[in-house]
């Protein structure tokens, strides 16, 4: 699946976007997985209270099925004005 990451997130990773091969059942395991690979992972989740995720472009839940999910994305919270 291809996973996305936008504005802090994107920054503290380093990369926008990059595929991966999970066998994550829900977005929550796939933080974990992510988390788990190296320290910029780790920092860009440390605080998942601070991000948002959406599930091929939709708006959606850590605790979300990842079952035929083709795009993950995480940003932080979006502000209008």
């Amino acid at each position: 699946m291809d996973v996305l990451y936008f504005a802090w997130v994107r920054e503290r990773i380093g990369i926008p976007k990059e595929t991966v091969d999970t066998q994550a059942g829900t977005v929550a395991d796939l933080v974990a997985e992510l988390a788990a690979r190296e320290d910029r992972y780790a920092a860009a989740f440390a605080d998942t209270s601070a991000l948002r995720v959406a599930l091929d472009q939709e708006l959606s839940d850590f605790d979300a099925s990842l079952t035929g999910v083709r795009e993950v994305a995480f940003f932080p919270p979006m502000t209008g004005g």
